[in-house]
């Protein structure tokens, strides 16, 4: 199906929609990645051999988060072969993805040590294929960041796990908890694999918070895939009644055209009004725009900030 004006969703007083035409609206436009803070830290990456989902999803906010003394990258873990097939997301997908690497969170502890990153997100594609999900890994990478670089604020970005193996993982203790629901509730079956619902992702989030009250917990949602109005703002509740704090929300960007189409450019005025909501409804951060993503910089210096205050009130 083509991405023509017809196709865009829309729901009584909604802003205008932009047309699908090219080129893209001026407000998706960023300058390439260059500098200092991003040449170095791109070699780092590939001397370590680091996956990182700001390359491999070709984030368009890489020049921003990759300069600075207060960088920020997500380091994808247990390798770059996905056992599910999501029709937003570039990485690529197998039925069986190679085994872990064991070496791997020994690696990762040393490499984010070594790049002496304030806010780290750690994320992993899905591995079905494995007994546990890979949550033992994952667990495994952010102790061993712990101890290699105890000022780094981590985020876990997790699966879904199918419903177990989530206190593997949390016995861990990150300081964020990060899962996303990627799509209102209507479109999981169209956009995410079939294995993924709404609920479940829900369900993950309630469940972290079971497991330890105290972390943060985060998600985020993409427009432009045919959504409604009506639809964000549920998708914005039912979050938030699950008691997650900390919220994204960014534009549906195509990686290629076997991927699933845009079906709206949002304005930005849409964005902050969307964002206004959020806090409203109560959500501690919004990060709301067309360039936003999961890992979003100025959000993570929100979370950053939060993670520290609650770590020197904490009894000693």
């Amino acid at each position: 199906m083509s991405e023509t004006p017809e196709n865009t969703a829309s729901s009584a007083g909604k802003a205008p929609q932009i047309p699908l035409r090219s080129p893209k609206p001026q407000w998706l436009k960023v300058p390439l990645p260059g500098g200092a803070g991003y040449t170095k830290l791109k070699a780092l990456t590939q001397e370590l051999k680091l996956n990182t989902v700001c390359q491999e999803a070709r984030c368009p906010n890489i020049g921003e988060c990759w300069k600075g003394d207060n960088a920020t990258m997500t380091i994808m873990v247990l390798g770059d072969e996905c056992t599910r097939r999501c029709r937003f997301c570039a990485v690529k997908t197998v039925m069986k993805a190679a085994p872990p690497d064991p070496d791997e969170p020994a690696h990762v502890g040393q490499a984010i040590a070594a790049m002496n990153l304030g806010y780290v997100v750690i994320t992993s594609v899905d591995r079905d294929d494995l007994p546990d999900g890979g949550s033992a890994h994952y667990a495994s990478c952010l102790r061993e960041i712990r101890a290699r670089a105890p000022r780094t604020v981590v985020e876990t970005l997790i699966p879904d796990y199918q419903g177990h193996d989530l206190a593997t993982l949390m016995a861990a203790a990150p300081d964020v908890l990060a899962h996303n629901v990627e799509v209102v509730d209507r479109l999981q079956r169209k956009i995410r694999d079939p294995r993924c619902s709404f609920e479940r992702s829900l369900e993950t989030l309630r469940g972290a918070k079971r497991e330890l009250p105290g972390v943060i917990t985060k998600s985020s949602i993409m427009l432009g895939l045919g959504e409604t109005h009506d639809e964000v703002v549920e998708s914005m509740q039912r979050l938030r009644d699950a008691g997650v704090e900390l919220l994204t929300l960014g534009q549906y960007l195509r990686p290629t055209p076997q991927h699933a189409p845009v079906r709206e450019w949002v304005t930005p005025e849409r964005f902050l009004d969307l964002q206004m909501l959020g806090e409203k409804l109560g959500f501690l951060y919004v990060a709301s725009g067309p360039l936003v993503r999961s890992s979003y910089k100025a959000g993570e210096f929100f979370a950053a900030k939060l993670v520290r205050e609650r770590r020197a009130a904490a009894p000693r």
